[in-house]
């Protein structure tokens, strides 16, 4: 009888999760309406970055002065943004209800790409490519974990070993081994080693199994490798900051001292491997030391409900920073001060 109360409990519990994880990470929660929701840097021309607000997608040509707004492509808000590494007019836009979009030319035309997606996606987390083959690409969704082999035309379902975890809030794949990946779920984290065919639980160390499954009580919003040794893994969860040395069979809970355990997005510089960022609810903080330490970086930034962060990939020092509420913000010198970016508009071509 509590096993059958358990299996009938648990997708009213996936739901309260979804819509937790909703509330936190959109602007259905709060009244200013310029939240971003999503950055997007080009890999090779520091120039060109592409934004997702909760009504709109814009791209800058000019490193964030001015932005052409893009035309409604979707009935629905679109949630993540990530650019193809090797040919960057490719354009991925993950939805809100609506799945994939694809733009082969930086964002004037899209397509859907939803063939094999189930029906009803209701939320696309975030994309990830394969280190060396740009058309796979893995998504995590709040229906699962999907994979594509020739650059969106079809995915199929890649969730054996998650048997009660639904919602899959982000992937991260091996630099060097792309058959390794990690999977942060509201049920923990995951790794799989033959390229998501299959999924191990490595929860050790993070939340107790008991807590677990009484309340879906952690959710893992972002999964970082370390810049010098990719054994060494970081993860952002609703319950603070968490890094392994093992692989995920064990982990250990780093920034007690931070003041906010709500962590959103975690950065590493990889001309500086010991120096985090991370970004959440209270702010953005900086370690020079594995995260060891932290100091507040917050100074400009006209709200501390951080969104999204993004870095530089030829210029470690400039940084981005998405608020849910007070728009983007930029900062030339790791994080010291930052800038306002409104989305103005270019002014129209003649």
């Amino acid at each position: 009888m509590n096993m059958l109360r358990s299996r009938q409990i648990q997708p009213l519990l996936l739901a309260c999760a979804l819509a937790l994880f909703l509330c936190l990470t959109s602007a259905g929660c709060q009244k200013e309406s310029e939240a971003i929701v999503s950055i997007a840097l080009h890999p090779t021309n520091a120039n060109i970055l592409y934004v997702a607000t909760n009504d709109a997608v814009y791209k800058s040509r000019d490193e964030g002065q001015l932005w052409e707004r893009f035309p409604s492509f979707s009935a629905r808000r679109v949630t993540t943004l990530a650019i193809d590494p090797e040919f960057p007019a490719t354009i991925y836009a993950g939805t809100m209800a609506d799945a994939v979009y694809k733009s082969p030319d930086g964002g004037q035309h899209w397509l859907p790409h939803n063939v094999g997606l189930k029906e009803h996606v209701s939320f696309i987390n975030q994309f990830v490519f394969h280190p060396t083959d740009h058309d796979q690409i893995y998504a995590a969704t709040t229906v699962g974990a999907f994979y594509t082999k020739d650059g969106g035309r079809e995915w199929e379902e890649r969730m054996a070993g998650m048997k009660e975890v639904h919602i899959v809030v982000s992937i991260a794949i091996h630099p060097r081994d792309p058959r390794v990946l990690y999977a942060g779920t509201t049920g923990g984290v995951y790794r799989s080693d033959n390229a998501a065919m299959g999924w191990k639980k490595i929860n050790n160390g993070l939340i107790p199994e008991q807590e677990l499954m009484g309340a879906m009580a952690l959710g893992v919003n972002m999964i970082v490798f370390d810049v010098v040794n990719p054994d060494i893994l970081y993860a952002g969860t609703t319950k603070g900051l968490f890094r392994t040395a093992t692989r995920g069979e064990q982990w250990e809970r780093i920034g007690q001292s931070l003041p906010d355990l709500f962590v959103s997005s975690i950065l590493l510089d990889p001309a500086q491997p010991k120096t985090l960022y991370i970004g959440g609810t209270g702010g953005v903080w900086k370690s020079p030391d594995s995260g060891q330490t932290w100091t507040a970086i917050n100074s400009g930034l006209g709200s501390l409900n951080i969104r999204a962060l993004a870095m530089s990939q030829r210029d470690p020092r400039l940084l981005y920073a998405g608020t849910n509420g007070s728009g983007l913000y930029r900062s030339t010198d790791s994080g010291a001060t930052w800038t306002p970016l409104p989305l103005k508009a270019a002014p129209a071509q003649p």
